[in-house]
């Protein structure tokens, strides 16, 4: 029995199963292949490429959007915005521009001059709505009688001046050049030419109809022309079109809303132009 067991501790010490550690079986495949460290270092930076790599698209996602000022209520009030930066400090409240010349309150207009500046308004008037008929662009349709148009309105005030007795002149510079370059923009950039549709109703309904009251005031003995009627509740039919214009705009880029927003300061030129006619 005793060498049994001597036999059998013999066997268990001399026939002891061998067990491998991972400690021996990295430095085993160190030592029988040389490129196992390289291989190692190259799967470690390969993690920690990946690593960073995550790291990064998480951080882009958690990144704020850029917001633009009037964006959260719709783009129409990203245009106000842009275009009530570019009035004078004493045309509205979130003007920035020094007033060049004087305020309106103190112009002097003549007859002669403003009806330059009526031709030229309607030549403009008819240009825009003549574009919103044709439709070459499909969201264009969507202003088609809107309730703001201008035209059948100036051309019964510029009978109306006829009948007193006052010659109609031709349309100027300042009008010809504006209309076409409304009708190159309106083939070619319909968010351009969004932006002076735009401002050009909504200006006239707003300061527009201040300068009219002035004018009237001052050489029309008080009438007020059909310039400044609208038919309807303004206010409504200016909302409409803000729905409208919103929707359009819903489809646009961001790139293509930027690049109507830039234009602002191009259609108050060719406006501004045009306005200028009253004091000539």
């Amino acid at each position: 029995m005793a060498s049994t067991a001597s036999t059998y501790q013999s066997h268990l010490i001399f026939n002891k199963p061998h067990v491998f550690s991972p400690k021996n079986i990295k430095l085993s495949l160190s030592i029988k292949n040389p490129g196992y460290n390289s291989w190692t270092s190259s799967y470690k930076k390969s993690l920690s490429l990946k690593k960073i790599n995550v790291v990064s698209a998480t951080a882009a996602e958690q990144k704020p959007k850029k917001r633009y000022p009037g964006e959260a209520k719709g783009f129409v009030e990203e245009m106000r915005f842009v275009a009530m930066k570019l009035h004078t400090k004493d045309q509205a409240k979130e003007g920035e521009k020094e007033p060049q010349g004087k305020p309106v309150a103190k112009w002097e207009p003549c007859v002669e001059g403003y009806l330059k500046f009526l031709v030229d308004s309607k030549l403009v008037y008819d240009t825009l709505e003549g574009i919103i008929v044709k439709a070459e662009f499909p969201e264009y349709a969507e202003f088609q009688n809107t309730g703001l148009e201008r035209s059948e309105g100036l051309e019964k005030d510029l009978e109306w001046f006829k009948m007193q007795g006052h010659d109609i002149p031709e349309p100027s510079p300042p009008g010809l050049n504006y209309a076409q370059k409304l009708e190159e923009l309106s083939k070619n950039d319909p968010q351009a030419f969004i932006c002076h549709f735009y401002n050009t109703y909504f200006a006239h309904s707003a300061g527009g109809r201040m300068i009219g009251r002035k004018v009237a005031t001052d050489i029309l003995n008080g009438k007020e022309l059909n310039f400044y009627k609208w038919e309807g509740d303004l206010s409504q039919l200016l909302q409409n079109v803000r729905d409208k214009l919103n929707k359009v705009a819903e489809s646009w880029t961001r790139e293509e809303k930027n690049h109507c927003l830039e234009e602002t300061e191009k259609s108050f030129k060719y406006s501004g132009e045009i306005l200028s006619l009253i004091l000539s």
